[in-house]
């Protein structure tokens, strides 16, 4: 299969290797500074470039018929725009706040204990996520997804970020040295707590589940995201 990479940060590059060693061919890099290969010769392109580039990035390939595997965060305003370019191109579009497959699994985890707090007013969610100082968005794509399923099942009206009020999800952002990920979710009483958490070790799960993804869509066409990819 031949990738055009749409962003050549650390993700970039930790999806080059995985890609390459699963035999296939990166035949385009877009950065910033730079942009090596031609898109057009490639087969499905994943786009992990800065929110600010994103968009552009996505419609470029989407309107050459280039099914478009997403892990940036921090530009789902323009989701709808997209989704159509991708539809009225007859391709394909596949976003994912985290293609890490363990993720994927806590965020069904999540969804499950939210509906089984639903009764249990005497608890009270928040959620706590930790990154690395260069990740430009906060809270993370991840803690959204997650954040957005606890408020389906709880009696919550948003999230709010470092103060909420008592009808909104609390989520504390902390940004610091080279952390990968960590999302921890804690239901606390006045007698007890439950928490659940995902801790990444390294990048490698991201870029595996990004690689696996683009296998999946590179002969679909529609919208998509990883419960496809994993049958969830």
């Amino acid at each position: 299969m031949k990738i055009a990479l749409l962003g050549y940060g650390r993700m970039g590059k930790a999806i080059e290797k995985i890609a390459q060693d699963r035999g296939h061919e990166i035949v385009s890099k877009i950065d910033k500074n730079f942009n090596e290969g031609r898109l057009n010769q490639s087969d499905v392109a994943i786009n992990f470039s800065i929110p600010q580039a994103a968009v552009k990035n996505i419609t470029s390939a989407l309107e050459s018929a280039i099914p478009v595997v997403c892990g940036t965060t921090g530009w789902l305003d323009a989701f709808e725009e997209v989704k159509q370019v991708a539809l009225k191109n007859n391709t394909a579009f596949l976003y994912a706040s985290n293609f890490s497959i363990g993720v994927n699994l806590f965020f069904k985890l999540n969804e499950l204990l939210a509906k089984m707090m639903q009764n249990q007013t005497d608890y009270k969610a928040s959620m706590e996520e930790t990154h690395h100082v260069h990740k430009l968005d906060a809270p993370s794509g991840t803690a959204i997804t997650l954040a957005e399923d606890i408020i389906e099942n709880a009696d919550l009206t948003k999230w709010s970020l470092d103060n909420a009020a008592e009808d909104e999800l609390l989520i504390k952002s902390i940004r610091e040295g080279e952390v990968p990920g960590t999302h921890a979710i804690e239901y606390a009483s006045k007698i007890d707590a439950i928490t659940i958490k995902h801790e990444a070790f390294n990048r490698q799960g991201f870029a595996l589940g990004a690689v696996i993804a683009a296998e999946w869509i590179a002969d679909k066409k529609g919208i998509f995201n990883m419960n496809d990819v994993l049958n969830l």
